[in-house]
Formats: structure tokens, sequence, C-alpha cells
């Protein structure tokens, strides 16, 4: 943009002084000659025109010395035979002449001024002089190509100082702009390798003083967001200590009150107060799940993580789950080892959200395939069930928070594929919702890119 301006400011302005230039140049050479037509005037006056002029014989001719005999005679160039004058009285009688102006054609007219000539192959700018007083008339002329050369040296000098000053201008402009920038570069590479959570200040050395608010605002800027996430830490883990203890408590002296003989009435009662609490259990799991998430909590750290390996230990968690439910569920693996760049918290709490989502769809004895496979550089993740699915026109609503389809069976709150959707933002992964290849059902497809790029959300609906 720099080198842009300085291109649209200098290049109408070396035009506009170029045009001046040419029209100074064309005075001062006009000045010059009617100079020397006043000159040769004043000469004529203290002598004796009649003098010049013998009758029988012909004007009195000013030898030139052409441009051979310059080169082979004086080694040298004198430029006579780019000027030339006349010397005629009023009847137009010519009584002196350089050679190279004897063929000129006499004036029509007697008037002072400037005119132009063509003949003998050049063009002349031409100077008349009428002196009455005296009865001569004087013409002092220059050829235009010699003009034209000083002209053209002119704009060539003015060309070049454009072709070469401005490419120069431009590299030296562009080195200076890079080097002024080059403590932003170090700004941005400090952010680039700022460990999540630290709250080490950013220094930068010789640091100019237009950067020195900027560092000082990002450090205060930093150090209050890292309050803030370490606030919500704090709070997530009081909120799990809080609750899990008195919740986990309650469970336990309602199991001892069933364990015994109690009225039918009583034993119902007691028996509704339990699926609650493990409701509310689940809801309280699910929040601080999501609110770990949200926080960044869950991605302190990213590193190599094997995703296999995360998948069986939430199998694992989930088997009584699974058990209980009596869900079919299948698990598929094509290979031993899937490593990617991720969080090893969020990809547990992606796939166990994605597998209680599904078996809470399915109908009795329904069935659960969670699959997992390599294609070129991502990962894919695909969670299918047999339940009534979900119509093309929902889907993009069912990521929504505290949103439920009407086929649910479970005792959840909405929170699983909100969970999911930014498990999926932190590896900038995308996720598609698929029609079931046997024609009933939903599959959930979770594309994750193995470098495992971060914050690039995108949710797709199709059919396959």
């Amino acid at each position: 943009m720099i080198i842009a301006v300085l291109v649209a400011v200098l290049l109408p302005l070396g035009l506009y002084s170029y045009r001046s230039t040419l029209k100074e140049t064309r005075e001062l050479l006009d000045g010059r000659l009617a100079q020397s037509a006043r000159t040769l005037d004043v000469l004529i006056q203290n002598g004796d025109v009649d003098a010049l002029h013998k009758p029988g014989q012909g004007p009195l001719i000013v030898p030139i010395i052409g441009r051979a005999a310059e080169e082979q005679l004086l080694h040298t160039r004198t430029y006579e035979a780019e000027v030339g004058y006349q010397v005629i009285d009023m009847r137009g009688q010519m009584h002196l002449t350089t050679a190279n102006f004897a063929q000129l054609p006499l004036p029509h007219t007697l008037i002072s001024g400037f005119e132009n000539y063509f003949f003998e192959g050049y063009g002349w700018r031409v100077f008349t002089l009428v002196d009455d007083a005296h009865g001569v008339v004087i013409r002092m002329g220059e050829r235009d190509d010699s003009r034209r050369d000083i002209t053209h040296a002119l704009s060539v000098d003015l060309g070049l100082t454009q072709l070469i000053g401005l490419p120069l201008l431009a590299l030296l402009v562009g080195w200076a702009v890079g080097r002024g920038l080059r403590p932003l570069q170090r700004l941005t590479q400090a952010l680039a390798s700022r460990a999540p959570g630290s709250r080490q200040p950013i220094q930068l050395e010789h640091a100019p003083l237009e950067l020195l608010p900027v560092v000082d605002a990002l450090n205060s800027q930093l150090e209050r967001l890292e309050d803030a996430l370490e606030r919500e830490r704090r709070f997530s883990a009081d909120v799990a200590h809080e609750l899990r203890t008195p919740l986990a408590s309650t469970m336990i002296h309602l199991d001892t009150a069933t364990s015994g003989e109690l009225p039918a009435g009583t034993r119902s009662a007691l028996s509704s107060a339990q699926q609650g609490l493990a409701r509310l259990a689940r809801r309280i799991e699910q929040l601080l799940a999501l609110a770990r998430l949200e926080a960044g909590a869950a991605s302190g750290q990213r590193g190599e993580v094997d995703l296999i390996e995360i998948a069986m230990n939430v199998i694992d968690e989930l088997a009584p789950l699974l058990g209980e439910s009596g869900v079919d569920f299948a698990f598929l693996e094509h290979d031993g080892v899937l490593k990617l760049q991720g969080y090893e918290a969020a990809l547990a709490a992606l796939l166990r959200n994605l597998i209680e989502n599904a078996m809470h769809h399915v109908p009795a004895r329904g069935q659960v395939q969670l699959s997992l496979e390599r294609y070129g550089d991502n990962a894919v993740i695909d969670v299918t069930d047999n339940g009534p699915g979900i119509p093309a026109e929902r889907r993009a609503s069912v990521f929504a928070r505290f949103h439920r389809e009407a086929s649910s069976s479970g005792d959840g709150y909405g929170l699983g594929l909100s969970i999911v959707q930014r498990a999926a933002q932190l590896h900038g992964a995308r996720i598609e919702l698929l029609d079931a290849p046997s024609g009933r059902g939903l599959r959930v497809r979770v594309v994750i890119p193995l470098s495992g790029t971060a914050e690039a959300p995108a949710v797709s609906q199709g059919t396959v």
C-alpha cells in the first residue's frame, strides 16, 4: 500500500515536472534566440549595414563548419550547423546570412515574433526582429532537432529518476517496513509458544515505544483471562466436590433404607427418590463436563493420544450401564493403534456422550455400534444405532443445549451433543449426521484431523 501511494503521488508529480521543465526549456531557448537577435541588432546599429552589401554582389555569407569538418579539423563538435541568422533590409534585400540560412525563405510579412520553418530536411524555430528605426530585419534560428536533443536529455534524466528511484524506494520501504514489523513477529511467536495456563508476562527485548502499550495491554488481558479460567476451574472442582459427596451419601442411605421390610408405598417412594437422585447426579456430571470444556480445563496441553485406547477406557467405564440397558453394543476397530494430536479428556467426553446418546434412542435390545478408522490424514468415528433416527430438517437443532428429541428414552437433559460439539471444536473436527446404512436409525460421524487443528467447528447434514 505504501508503494502504491508513493507511485500514485510521484508519477503525477514527475509528469507535471516533466511538462513544466519542457515549457521552461522552450521559453529559455526562445529567449536565447531573441536575445541573440537583439545583440546582433545592436552591433549592426553601431556599424554600417550598407557596407555589408556591395552593389552587384550577393549577400555576405558567413561560413559554417559542418559536422564532418568539425570532427576532422577540430576533433570536437561546435554545433555551428544547428544555429543560424539572416540580416535583411526592409525591401527584403539580404545583406548578411550564415551558410545554413542562405536558402531560408523570406518572410511574407515583416512582423516581429516566432515562426516555424521546414527546409533542407530540418525543422527550424526562427525569431524575427524588425528594427524600423534602422531599416533592418534580423532573423535568428535554431534547429528543432537540437531542441529535441535537449528535451530528450531532460526526459531521460527525469525518467531514469522514476525508473531507478521507484524500485529502489520500494526496496528501501519494504526493508524499513519489514524491520519495523519485526517486533510484531516476535510478539506473534511469543503468543504462539505461550503455554496454556502460563502467567509469565510477555517480554520483548528492544521493543519500539509504539509497541510497549500493546504488550502491556496484552499482559493485562492475559492475566485477567487466566484469573477467570482459574475461577472457573475452581468453581467446577468445588461443585464436583460439594455435590458428589452428599449425593453419594444420600444414595447410600436410600439403599440402606430400601434393604429392609417396607410398605409398598414407602418402597415405591424411595425408589422414585433413588431414580431422581441418579438423574440429578447424571445432570451434574454433564454440566461439569461442559463447563470444563468451555473453560479449557480439559485442554491444558495438547499431546499425542491413542484414540482406540481412549475408546476402550470409555467402554470399560460404561460397561455396567451397557449391561443394565440390555443394548447390543459392538466395537469395530481396524488398527491396533490410532494416534492423533488432541486432548484426552475431551475425546473421552466425546465418545462417552455419543455412546450414551445412542443408547437413549434405541428400543429394548437395540443395537449400537462404535467404529474407529483412519482415512488419509483423518481419524473417523462412527456411532450407529437402529433407533428412530432424526429427520433431516431437525438435525441442525439437536446440538442446542437442553434440546431433547421426543424419541429419547433416557434420563438425559439434552447436553450430550453439546458436549460432543464443543469437544469436536477443540480438535477442528467435522460432525456429520447421516442415515444408518440399514435405512433405520442414525449414524453420527466425527472426522478428526490427525494433526489436531483446533477450533474449526462444522456440522454437516447428509444422507449416505
